[in-house]
């Protein structure tokens, strides 16, 4: 499982050609901690094929403001550098890996 951060975003997730998952979060956040398992999962099955991070907000706020992120977990699917999918809250596995396939 990757970390995101202000000063990694860029190159890894802007300019990764193809499919990345970015899991905005936080410790404290109930619901977060339930996505946890099942983003892990998503990372193992998809493991070379789609790039999986997660991003904690309090610590990148202003990547979370610049994808308005409003409510944790949020969940964006990124293809070619734009988002092309938006999760909010907790999801269920298959509607995400639907997405990334």
């Amino acid at each position: 499982m990757l970390t995101f951060e202000e000063k990694n975003f860029e190159e890894e997730v802007l300019k990764t050609e193809g499919k990345v998952l970015v899991d905005f979060y936080a410790d404290w956040c109930g619901p977060c901690r339930m996505m946890s398992p099942v983003i892990d999962d998503i990372a193992k099955e998809l493991e070379g094929k789609v790039k999986v991070g997660k991003i904690n907000v309090d610590n990148n706020q202003e990547l979370a403001m610049k994808y308005s992120v409003m409510s944790i977990p949020t969940i964006i699917v990124f293809e070619k550098g734009n988002p092309i999918k938006t999760f909010v809250g907790v999801t269920d596995k298959n509607e995400i890996l639907e997405i990334l396939k």
